[in-house]
């Protein structure tokens, strides 16, 4: 294995962990605040598809990411109306996005651009890499936004009255809202954020990383994002290492299969599976060692 096949490796390890670190940051916020959700597989698809087409509109990658993270903020505010404002339970609604997200999507792709199943993005809606070598490795300028926006929010989170407010709602929204805490308001917005940034994540997997839209986009990552959150113990600095994690074993599959004489030692169909068995096993490990906030996923009703 040469330096370029290193780098290349490496690159990619951390382009794959895109989605996932900022999904998964995400779902630390919304966590935090006492609200689940599992829809993000849904998201991921969704802001994928829409943000390529205002990318298109606009001939702009970054107006996709935007729009991406718009398209996810309004999925964001359907789940907050139903599980926040009216105490619905957290999971159904999750389950509903991700069904909307494969079907739409599928329906979508051939509604829109006429083709079955993928659609190509052209050079102009993509977002340019921000530095790239003589062998086509290149770096996202995504990977540096990434791991500012993880700073910050783990900054944001566990440094300031904000992030304070934010986990109170979370742990105990009964102390909180005696505080005179609009616990309520507090856990909307945190439903809102983390879905922006789960649909920012979708919109980079067809403007940037991938350059393509396909009916299966998401591919697992929203649920693998979820395990990467409770892998984290819902710590966003955590959740930066687990996610590049998984990104090296999403992205090797890719790097053998673009490597003939990989490919025919190791079939990379058997290492295509290696994020999902690493999710599995993760999970496993965790399982009764996971603290979740206290009031994680239960309405909260005034008495």
């Amino acid at each position: 294995m040469n330096e370029s096949m290193i780098v290349g490796l490496l690159l990619g390890s951390l382009a794959a962990m895109v989605p996932i670190v900022l999904t998964s940051v995400g779902a630390v916020v919304s966590e935090r605040a006492g609200v689940v959700n599992i829809g993000y597989e849904g998201i991921l698809m969704l802001s994928a598809f829409f943000g390529t087409i205002i990318a298109e509109i606009a001939h702009s990658g970054w107006i996709g990411i935007l729009g991406g993270a718009f398209v996810g903020m309004l999925i964001g505010a359907i789940h907050g109306v139903l599980t926040v404002y009216l105490k619905g339970d957290h999971v159904i609604p999750g389950i509903g996005i991700n069904l909307l997200g494969y079907g739409a999507v599928a329906f979508g792709i051939r509604a829109y651009w006429g083709t079955a199943g993928q659609h190509q993005v052209p050079n102009y809606a993509q977002i340019k890499p921000l530095w790239m070598d003589a062998f086509g490795n290149s770096l996202s300028p995504m990977v540096i936004i990434t791991f500012i926006v993880t700073i910050l929010v783990w900054w944001m989170l566990f440094k300031t009255p904000l992030g304070l407010r934010i986990r109170s709602v979370g742990e105990n929204p009964e102390a909180a809202d005696a505080l005179g805490i609009n616990v309520e308001l507090y856990r909307f917005g945190a439903v809102l954020f983390a879905s922006a940034l789960a649909g920012a994540a979708g919109a980079y997997l067809s403007v940037d990383w991938l350059g393509t839209v396909t009916k299966q986009i998401a591919a697992g990552r929203g649920f693998i994002a979820l395990a990467n959150m409770v892998f984290s113990g819902w710590n966003p600095l955590v959740a930066l290492l687990g996610g590049f994690l998984f990104g090296f074993f999403d992205n090797l599959a890719i790097w053998i299969q673009n490597n003939p004489w990989m490919a025919g030692t190791v079939p990379w169909q058997f290492i295509a599976t290696l994020p999902y068995v690493v999710t599995l096993v993760v999970v496993a490990g965790i399982i009764g060692r996971a603290r979740p906030p206290k009031w994680d996923g239960k309405p909260y009703k005034r008495e």
